[in-house]
């Protein structure tokens, strides 16, 4: 019994060496690799930005590194730091800030899918009835402007079996105020490409409307939100939508007695219905109605 007890503590002495000696050669061995390596650089590592933006623990500085990085050529772009908030990993001018209304294919030029590029916009919340009143309308407006209906009875069907006098773009959408639609669809990335934007009743009467001499005249006057002057012969609330002769635009006039409390603010100046608005760019203004 006493020999078994002597050779088992040998046996532990022996292991504990071998695992000693064999952990002094695995840092020499890691030491002599190490140093055959040329040194790398940190900031040419690039980590991938989807954790990095999940997290929220990147800084400015890291992200200038990035960029400089970049900028080296020697490692692929993985980080873009100007592509916006969950898109930082897709490389660079694959995505844009501003859009519009037109489908655009995954190859080629886009803009030889448009030909001619419309400069303004035009809105109509339409039902089926309205087709006809609409068709006029829509034959006031110039290859500039580029139309739009949002059809809220759901038959869609029957308006791409009806003959428009121009193409237009068609959105079926519940019943709701065209402001609504305003808000869901007129994002201001979507119709920044467009100069001016048009948001219309579907009722207007337009036989004297011209849409390319108003937008000379928005043009020449400064306007940031203006509408059309109705004829003076038909039903009319207030004076200030009243169409003049005498000039070009107008900006305040005189109401009946007690509808202002100031002829400086709106009904009495700087007053604009909502049936037949127009805006000048982003539809920053609409939000705020």
């Amino acid at each position: 019994m006493g020999t078994m007890h002597r050779s088992g503590v040998l046996k532990k002495s022996n292991d504990r060496t071998r695992i000693i000696i064999a952990t002094i050669l695995g840092v020499l061995f890691g030491f002599f690799i190490g140093i055959s390596f040329p040194s790398v650089s940190l900031t040419k590592i690039n980590f991938r930005s989807s954790i990095i933006s999940s997290l929220d623990l990147i800084s400015d500085e890291s992200r200038s590194v990035s960029k400089s990085s970049d900028n080296l050529g020697s490692i692929p772009k993985i980080y873009v730091p100007t592509n916006p908030r969950g898109a930082e990993s897709l490389p660079p001018n694959i995505i844009v800030s501003e859009t519009d209304f037109y489908l655009r294919r995954l190859w080629g030029d886009p803009s030889e899918d448009l030909k001619k590029k419309p400069k303004y916009l035009v809105t109509f919340t339409v039902g089926f009835d309205q087709r006809r009143n609409i068709d006029a309308s829509i034959r006031k407006f110039s290859e500039d402007f580029q139309i739009l209906l949002f059809h809220y009875d759901g038959r869609t069907s029957e308006w791409d079996q009806f003959e428009w006098s121009k193409d237009a773009i068609h959105i079926s959408v519940k019943r709701q105020t065209k402001w609504w639609y305003a808000k869901r669809f007129l994002h201001p990335d979507v119709v920044a490409a467009y100069e001016y934007i048009f948001i219309w009743d579907e009722d207007l009467g337009v036989e004297h409307f011209n849409g390319e001499r108003y937008i000379q005249l928005v043009k020449k006057h400064g306007l940031e939100i203006s509408q059309p002057g109705l004829e003076p012969n038909n039903g009319l609330t207030w004076q200030m939508t009243k169409r003049r002769g005498d000039r070009e635009v107008h900006k305040d006039t005189e109401e009946k007695p007690g509808w202002c409390s100031d002829p400086h603010l709106p009904p009495c100046a700087a007053f604009v219905e909502i049936m037949a608005p127009s805006f000048r760019e982003k539809l920053g203004a609409v939000y705020g109605i």
